[in-house]
C-alpha cells in the first residue's frame, strides 16, 4: 500500500534567480514562509512561521488546522493578495511579487455583485480577460449549464438559495480555466445535505480541467473526501506540522458513499491523531484569554 505520510518539510529548496530549471506554470512551491503583522496595540504578532510544501501541477492539496493558525493567510501569500515578511512563494518557478496570474480564488462568503444577475456575474472573468461581450456570454452559459443553473441566468444573488450561489461562485471562479484554484472555506456555511452535494458538484468540474487546488477547511471529512494530500498546520505560530497522501482512488464519485469506506475512516482517524492536539492547545490558548 502507498504510504499516506510525507516529510512535513519535503519541499524543495528555492530555486536560486539563475536556475534554469522547467517548471510547471501550475507548481506551487512555498518555502520558509514567515508571516508577521502588527496588532492594533502596535505589538508584532507572528501569523506564520517557517512553512514550507509543495503542491504538483493538477493536485488537489487540503490544509486543516485550528482556528486562527494561519490557513487563509498562506492563501494571501499564494496568491499574491499579501507579501511574506521572510521566506518564499513561487508559481510556476517564478516568485510570486504581484497579484498571481492564472489564479482563481473562491471565498467562504460568495462575493457575488449583488446588482448584476447571475449570467453577468459569471461573465466578469472573461470579460476582463478581453474575450468578446458575444463569446463571454455563450461561455457563461455553458459553465451555468455545467453547475446546474440553467434558466437562472436572469436572477439575481437574493433570490438564490445558498447553495445557488455557491455554484454561481464556482462556475465563475472555474470559467478562465485557471491554472490554480484557491478555495478558503467554500462551503462553511452550507448545511450538510447542500455541502455534500457541493462537494461531488466540486469534484466533477475539477475532474474536467484539472487545476492545482489549495483547499482551506475546518472540516476533516471534507478534506479527506476530496483531497490528493492533507496538510495539517500547528496553531498558532502555522507551520506545517505533518503530510498525509490520499490514496483513495479517483474518479471518488459521490463523497456520501466515500465516507463510509474502511481506507477513509483509516485516513481520517490518522489525520485527526496529529491534528487533536494542536485544536486543544489553540482552543485553550483563547479560552485563557478570555
Amino acid at each position: 500500500m502507498t504510504p499516506f505520510r510525507r516529510d512535513a518539510r519535503g519541499a524543495r529548496p528555492p530555486a536560486g534567480p539563475d536556475d534554469a530549471r522547467p517548471t510547471h506554470p501550475a507548481h506551487i512551491e512555498v518555502s520558509g514562509l514567515t508571516k508577521r503583522f502588527l496588532t492594533p496595540a502596535g505589538t508584532p504578532f507572528t501569523a506564520l512561521r517557517d512553512v514550507s510544501f509543495t503542491v504538483e501541477p493538477g493536485q488537489f492539496c487540503a490544509i486543516v488546522g485550528p482556528t486562527g493558525c494561519g490557513k487563509s493567510t498562506t492563501l494571501g501569500q499564494v496568491s499574491g493578495l499579501d507579501r511574506p515578511s521572510s521566506g518564499t512563494v513561487r508559481v510556476g518557478g517564478r516568485p510570486v511579487d504581484g497579484i498571481t496570474s492564472g489564479v482563481s480564488f473562491m471565498f467562504q462568503a460568495d462575493a457575488l455583485f449583488p446588482w448584476k444577475t447571475v449570467l453577468a456575474n459569471v461573465m466578469i472573468g472573461p470579460l476582463l480577460t478581453g474575450t468578446p461581450r458575444r463569446e463571454a456570454v455563450d461561455l457563461a452559459r455553458d459553465w451555468l449549464r455545467r453547475v446546474g443553473l440553467a434558466g437562472f441566468e436572469d436572477r439575481y444573488p437574493h433570490q438564490l438559495s445558498g447553495g445557488m450561489r455557491k455554484r454561481v461562485a464556482m462556475a465563475a471562479a472555474l470559467i478562465n480555466s485557471p491554472r490554480i484554484l484557491l478555495m478558503d472555506e467554500p462551503f462553511g456555511a452550507l448545511d450538510v445535505q447542500t455541502k455534500a452535494i457541493m462537494q461531488t458538484e466540486l469534484l466533477g468540474l475539477w475532474e474536467q480541467t484539472r487545476p492545482s487546488v489549495l483547499f482551506i477547511t475546518h472540516d476533516l471529512d471534507e478534506a479527506v473526501a476530496l483531497a490528493d494530500r492533507v496538510l495539517v498546520m500547528t496553531s498558532s505560530p502555522g507551520s506545517i506540522k505533518e503530510s498525509f497522501d490520499i490514496d483513495l482512488p479517483r474518479p471518488r464519485g459521490d463523497v456520501q458513499q466515500i465516507r463510509h469506506e474502511p481506507r477513509f475512516l483509516e485516513l481520517q482517524d490518522r489525520i485527526w491523531a496529529a491534528l487533536k492536539d494542536e485544536v486543544q492547545r489553540a482552543y485553550a490558548r483563547t479560552a485563557g484569554a478570555a
